[in-house]
């Protein structure tokens, strides 16, 4: 029976799964909220700030100490601070989805280490929304969800509009008291 589900799911035009290949990752999750991208950008800038001010300090200590020629630090750190800010951001952003069910909350992200997080929302605690300086500039805010148990028991879901988060939080409160009476 198995093996007739699968050939039907390949008769009516579905792609069979590749080992390693996710040709849409995110496929009926929904992204982040777009301003997420641009505070990834913002976060990965001043990473590669700080990471130029190291390779400067280097690349002066090395020319100092043995007398190098300029360059030999700071050009490979600028072209990889390059791809840190341009690249990178557009990236992360589009490796991140949810799916708020009936009964869970589905977080999935990553690309290389995915982590697809499932929680029931009977196993909530409590849930928290945050908001840091540029997360409020931007008008995100970060869904926090607290489990029973101790490993993996924080599970985040950043880049959400403030609204959406808040509202996020009222309807698993509401699922969490139904189940409790």
């Amino acid at each position: 029976m198995t093996e007739h589900a699968s050939n039907s799911s390949i008769d009516d035009g579905a792609v069979p799964p590749v080992a390693g290949l996710a040709v849409s990752y995110n496929q009926g999750l929904t992204p982040l909220h777009p301003p997420q991208k641009s505070l990834i950008r913002i976060r990965m800038f001043i990473r590669s700030l700080v990471l130029l001010a190291l390779a400067l300090a280097a690349e002066i200590a090395l020319w100092v100490q043995l007398g190098t020629s300029p360059g030999m630090v700071l050009v490979p750190v600028a072209l990889l601070a390059l791809l840190q800010v341009l690249v990178l951001p557009g990236r992360i952003y589009r490796r991140w989805g949810y799916d708020m069910g009936d009964e869970q909350l589905r977080v999935l992200r990553g690309f290389l280490w995915r982590t697809d997080t499932i929680v029931p929302f009977n196993r909530i605690q409590h849930i928290d929304v945050a908001q840091g300086p540029l997360q409020r500039m931007l008008g995100l805010s970060t869904l926090i969800v607290h489990t029973a148990g101790t490993h993996n028991s924080v599970v985040t879901l950043p880049g959400l509009a403030t609204a959406d988060a808040e509202d996020m939080r009222e309807t698993i409160k509401g699922h969490i008291r139904q189940d409790m009476i």
